[in-house]
């Protein structure tokens, strides 16, 4: 072989390439193969892997896609190309196009989300507004549609080069899915599959145009405004507070529990307990009032009518409470039996109840002590009682 035929025939091998894209990434949809003066070689190796498409551009038109596989860029493997005038040179002479890489993989993970609040009607607050979050996976399913429609003579398209422009389309789709299905708000948490389901059908109708399909759409979370939420756990609180009686218990154990870590000890322990008891009595004279009302009986009412004075301020309380809403007094004052006959009478009584005799203690003439009943001398001083002399 000449020297000449050496030169020429490496000059025919350099221009045979191998056109493939390893991608390093995880949000490219679309790579533009590097082709040098965008001429390419009879004879180049094109190597297509699984969830990519090589796209032929010549002239500005699509004019072959490959799916995975490896091919020779021939004229028999491209009769688009061919009927292009891409060989019109002979096949040994380069002809120029572009070679785009479309990743058709599943791009997982995309979120969305409302940036204002969605106005709705709601049959149970009236005018309410939602906000909404959540995320979708998207995948090209017609990569020349891609190419003509968003990517045009784009280098390198990624996500986040349309991720603006979905997330808009995917919340007006939203919007308008949750108003046509007019479910209630407290439903919607029940409703969140469905409801992906649904907008995402919608979403494909927009998405189509561009080549891109939603495979998997998710709703996270539709909340409301902090004063609706606000409000509703007061309504739960409420419906979870049930029997009264039950949560004046609550309120005395919330009060035994602030007592001991009082450092004080138990100094508070009276007081707190009354206070506790005090509104627990307050919050069931209440809610039976509500109920007995509901009712239509009477019964109720008389109940509510019952109240007992306080033994230390005379304040009046409900019947059956232990301690006083005022003073935090016990309300049973503790028992004391009679000096002369025994009977159970009120600590503090100064005549028996039963016999009528007077529970004052006698004391010494002489020393003032205070004298035991039917004691005969002061046990301090000695002196005869007057019972006695």
């Amino acid at each position: 072989m000449s020297f000449f035929d050496k030169v020429k025939n490496a000059a025919l091998n350099q221009f045979i390439e191998v056109i493939e894209w390893l991608d390093d990434s995880q949000d490219t949809i679309l790579y533009r193969f590097p082709v040098a003066g965008q001429e390419i070689k009879n004879g180049a190796q094109l190597i297509v892997r699984e969830s990519q498409t090589a796209v032929f551009v010549f002239e500005g038109q699509v004019a072959d896609v490959f799916t995975p596989g490896r091919y020779t860029i021939d004229g028999g493997n491209t009769p688009i190309l061919s009927k292009l005038g891409a060989w019109k040179h002979g096949f040994n002479s380069p002809f120029k196009s572009e070679v785009y890489f479309v990743n058709t993989k599943q791009f997982t993970d995309m979120k969305w989300g409302t940036s204002n609040p969605i106005m709705l009607r709601d049959n149970d607050f009236g005018i309410v507004r939602l906000r909404a979050f959540g995320a979708y996976s998207l995948r090209v399913a017609d990569p020349s549609g891609f190419i003509r429609e968003v990517a045009g003579t784009n280098a390198h398209f990624q996500t986040e080069d349309i991720d603006a422009q979905l997330k808009r389309a995917i919340v007006t789709e939203f919007s308008d899915a949750i108003g046509e299905m007019k479910i209630p708000a407290l439903d919607l948490a029940a409703q969140y599959k469905e409801l992906g389901e649904a907008i995402r059908a919608k979403i494909n109708e927009d998405f189509r145009g561009y080549g891109l399909e939603v495979t998997k759409f998710y709703v996270e979370n539709i909340s409301l405004p902090p004063e609706v939420e606000a409000a509703l756990d007061k309504r739960s609180s409420m419906g979870a507070l049930g029997d009264a009686n039950r949560y004046m218990q609550f309120q005395a154990a919330d009060a035994l529990r602030d007592a001991a870590k009082n450092e004080g000890g138990g100094a508070g322990l009276g007081a707190g307990l009354g206070a506790g008891f005090a509104v627990g009595g307050q919050m069931a004279n209440a809610f039976g009032g509500m109920n007995q009302g509901q009712q239509g009986g009477q019964g109720g009412d008389q109940q509510n009518a019952q109240t007992v004075a306080c033994p230390s301020c005379g304040k009046q309380n409900a019947a059956g409470v232990k301690f006083c809403s005022d003073c935090g007094g016990k309300m049973e004052a503790a028992k004391v039996p009679c000096m002369k006959c025994g009977a159970e009478l009120r600590e503090g009584a100064k005549f028996c109840s039963e016999c009528g005799a007077s529970q004052e203690k006698a004391k010494c003439s002489n020393c003032q002590t205070e004298l035991a009943p039917g004691a005969k001398f002061c046990p301090e001083c000695g002196t005869k009682t007057e019972a006695e002399s």
